[in-house]
């Protein structure tokens, strides 16, 4: 089996279980909070989806990994594995609606949300890396 297909699959498995945990715990706050029932289809479901989402989202870091990839092809794989997991799981969890305007709502908020967090982690990294290189001099 390719070492990045590995990759992928053990980040999943390890950081996977994240995913039902922060669904439970808002579940529990909604709960103490609100007068609403959940029924066991919607619950299960939400734990399935967020434990495939956690998994996807885990085993995506593999892409950056990929030393004959390009920057941008290793992004842009990684921005349309979590583009296309976040919008299935919303629509199947129906915490967005099918429609058009709802859909490009969201996307317009996915993309300018996913570039902003890249370009914090970019800053970081690139802040670290300077420290790093004076040190050595």
């Amino acid at each position: 089996m390719n070492k990045h297909l590995k990759n992928f699959i053990l980040r999943g498995l390890i950081f996977g279980g994240f995913g039902p945990i922060v669904f439970g715990i808002i579940i529990l706050i909604i709960s103490m909070t609100e007068k609403y029932t959940f029924s066991g289809a919607s619950v299960f479901i939400g734990i399935l989806s967020t434990y495939i989402l956690a998994f996807i989202h885990a085993g995506c870091s593999v892409f950056n990994e990929i030393e004959r990839w390009s920057l941008v092809k290793s992004i842009g794989f990684h921005f349309v594995t979590i583009y296309v997991a976040y919008t299935l799981c919303y629509l199947i969890n129906k915490w967005i609606e099918f429609k058009l305007k709802v859909l490009l709502i969201y996307t317009v908020v996915f993309i300018v949300s996913y570039f902003v967090i890249w370009i914090i982690v970019y800053l970081i990294i690139r802040k670290q890396t300077k420290r790093m290189n004076e040190r050595l001099k």
